[in-house]
């Protein structure tokens, strides 16, 4: 694998973790792995899925954070704007 498989979320960047999960893809689908190997993999693909899903479920918020923020300052100056 191309991280480090002892690496947690809490030290994954979105980055690594989707990088590390398509290897782990490709080595699934290649097959020539042992049972064990096969499902050591597949856990640590598990893994990286709920990293990535941790990832983009945070900048899901953010993006959603700084959109009502923006409808808010549009809202007021509008509001401003009719006085």
């Amino acid at each position: 694998m191309t991280g480090n498989a002892s690496e947690t979320a809490e030290t994954l960047g979105y980055e690594q973790a989707r990088d590390e999960l398509i290897d782990v893809v490709r080595r699934l689908e290649a097959g020539g792995t042992t049972l064990e190997e096969s499902l050591a993999l597949w856990e640590r693909g598990e893994e990286l899925a709920k990293v990535c899903r941790r990832w983009l479920d945070g900048a899901r918020r953010r993006l959603d954070a700084a959109l009502a923020e923006e409808e808010a300052a549009e809202a007021g100056a509008e509001d401003t704007d009719s006085e």
